[in-house]
């Protein structure tokens, strides 16, 4: 229950409605009941603010909070019991908002790109999934680029495809080229010719001139070894997670799929309970990035720091995902950024951050101790649900005692 003031702000404001729902969903959630009655105070403040103001419920949304936690906050006289540190607040707010907006209390939130290019994009979303058959990731990444070169070009007009010129393509592309890497360049080319294919489906534009005006950045994918981790250093790396806490044993288990099976920080994410076959030892990966289900062998060491993780570290949960939320709310499955994370924070313990911060590195390890172990490059390739084999030819180059075997003396070397 809410104390006196807190109780007495939220009944005499324009959230009056909604202060017993709010306070059941963070009860349903699994929140703590410090962190319950730290929202309570901070959603009372809230409400205090809102009613000294006379601000109606239609106006509360992301910028109004932002203008509580910022400019109020910090010169705040108001009278206990007030909450007053602003990441608790910001994340009482953040609830606050989703129960209202659940309730229909509010709207939506507010676009943050013009309409008109707002609801390009989300044709252009339609056309990358049911025509193209794009996975969620790649959506986000095309239209993130396309979002940036339609407000380059057209801010708040509308959306004229007609009015750009092949000086126009080219430009914005070799500007991008001065902060980004040739293959994000080459991302970015990509998804500014997929777009274009779209126009011409959709409104038939005379789009040629512009796709050809697309550059290409100087990649040579073959010219250098993948990154990857030296056998003590996978040692050092999968030793950095405490074994004697709960998100110690998650992390390990997450990693342990990136080292040992070679996943995507996603498919860790999306691992379900009924994905694992116990009884015939495989992990079943479901869509994803290739949009198939694959059955991959599952490696004792991986299997056990699994059951490690599900006997004695993961919630009660009624989720089926296979790894959790370890805070409130328990209910939730951990996303990629948390796979990321953890991985992030495991390579500062061992010495490894300078070096390396994402999860591709560790993929590009299990593909290197397979091909180092004699496994062939069409079971690499199977393990790591490439479509072509020409993708997995790049570990060809990391077996040096076989290419030792096979190589030529230097010109002008005595044998």
């Amino acid at each position: 229950m809410f104390v006196s003031s807190s109780r007495e702000w939220m009944g005499a404001s324009v959230l009056s409605q909604s202060a017993h729902t709010y306070l059941g969903y963070l009860q349903r959630h699994g929140y703590g009941a410090a962190t319950v009655r730290a929202y309570e105070h901070s959603v009372g403040h809230f409400a205090r603010w809102l009613t000294q103001g006379r601000t109606p419920l239609s106006r509360v949304d992301e910028s109004l909070m932002r203008r509580f936690v910022t400019d109020h906050l910090p010169a705040c006289r108001c009278p206990a019991p007030c909450q007053r540190t602003q990441h608790v607040v910001r994340a009482a707010l953040a609830h606050l908002l989703h129960v209202l907006r659940a309730e229909g209390g509010i709207p939506g939130p507010r676009l943050l790109l013009p309409q008109a290019i707002h609801d390009e994009l989300e044709r252009f979303n339609v056309h990358l999934q049911e025509v193209c058959g794009l996975a969620p990731s790649t959506r986000t990444s095309r239209r993130m680029w396309v979002s940036k070169f339609l407000l380059h070009h057209f801010g708040r007009t509308p959306v004229e495809i007609g009015r750009l010129k092949p000086r126009d393509i080219a430009n914005f592309v070799v500007r991008q080229a001065d902060s980004y890497k040739p293959g994000t360049v080459g991302v970015l080319g990509c998804a500014l010719r997929s777009y274009l294919r779209f126009r011409v489906l959709r409104s038939g534009d005379q789009v040629e001139a512009l796709m050809a005006a697309v550059p290409t950045p100087a990649h040579w994918r073959l010219a250098t070894l993948p990154a990857h981790l030296t056998p003590e250093e996978v040692d050092g790396f999968l030793n950095a997670f405490d074994p004697h806490s709960a998100t110690g044993r998650r992390g390990y288990a997450m990693a342990r799929c990136l080292v040992d099976m070679g996943l995507r920080a996603s498919e860790v994410a999306a691992i379900q309970l009924d994905d694992l076959n116990w009884q015939e030892g495989t992990l079943k990966l479901d869509g994803g990035k290739s949009r198939r289900a694959d059955m991959l062998p599952l490696p004792d060491a991986t299997g056990r720091a699994i059951v490690e993780y599900l006997c004695d570290a993961r919630p009660r949960s009624v989720s089926r995902a296979l790894f959790v939320r370890h805070r409130a709310p328990f209910d939730v499955p951990v996303t990629a950024s948390t796979v990321r994370c953890a991985v992030r924070m495991a390579f500062t313990r061992c010495g490894l951050a300078g070096r390396y911060t994402g999860t591709h590195v560790l993929r590009h390890t299990a593909a290197t101790r397979m091909r180092c172990a004699g496994t062939s490059l069409k079971e690499i390739a199977d393990v790591l649900r490439h479509r072509s084999l020409d993708t997995t030819t790049i570990y060809t180059k990391v077996d040096l005692p076989r290419l030792a075997a096979v190589a030529a003396p230097w010109p002008g070397r005595l044998p």
